[in-house]
């Protein structure tokens, strides 16, 4: 994982502490576009990670008031972020009963296509059609399938999806 230069909350968003909160999401808004994996590739998704983890500090006055304090006690070093220690990403751990392969990106991290059928289907549909899906088209299109998702209908040609 990417891990950046600092571990300070503040920097890695790019604000100072005495930036306000619609500053601070506005700030992790313009840092999600452009380190986002579905919007950037699997390349931004170390970084995605640290972002999440700077804002999730800062994200409401008492979970930035409570980040303040401990820079205060640490003499202004930063406590160390905390990335999800899991390695998930914003759909959380894998529900369980893994089968077929396992996502090293996205929304689904560290779920296998299995488990995201059964969760969230929709999300493989979408999946199908960018560039990241291109290695498990099969793999979805037999998933679908299999829970009743998809019915006799024919997955959209390559040459036809959006680059």
């Amino acid at each position: 994982m990417d891990e950046p230069i600092t571990r300070n909350a503040y920097a890695i968003l790019g604000v100072t502490p005495d930036s306000d909160d619609a500053a601070i999401a506005a700030a992790y808004r313009i840092l999600a576009r452009r380190y986002h994996p579905d919007l950037a590739g699997d390349a931004a998704t170390g970084r995605m990670i640290w972002v999440n983890a700077a804002f999730e500090r800062l994200r409401t006055p008492e979970r930035r008031a409570a980040y303040d304090r401990e820079l205060e006690r640490n003499g202004g070093v930063p406590t160390p972020l905390r990335p999800e220690p899991d390695g998930t990403a914003a759909a959380g751990p894998p529900p369980g009963r893994p089968s077929g392969s396992v996502l090293g990106f996205g929304r689904h991290l560290g779920w296998s296509i299995g488990e995201i059928a059964r969760a969230d289907p929709g999300y493989l549909v979408w999946l199908e059609e960018r560039r990241e899906g291109r290695p498990y088209l099969d793999e979805i299109d037999r998933t679908l399938r299999a829970i009743g998702y998809r019915v006799d209908r024919e997955r959209p040609r390559p040459e036809t999806r959006r680059r």
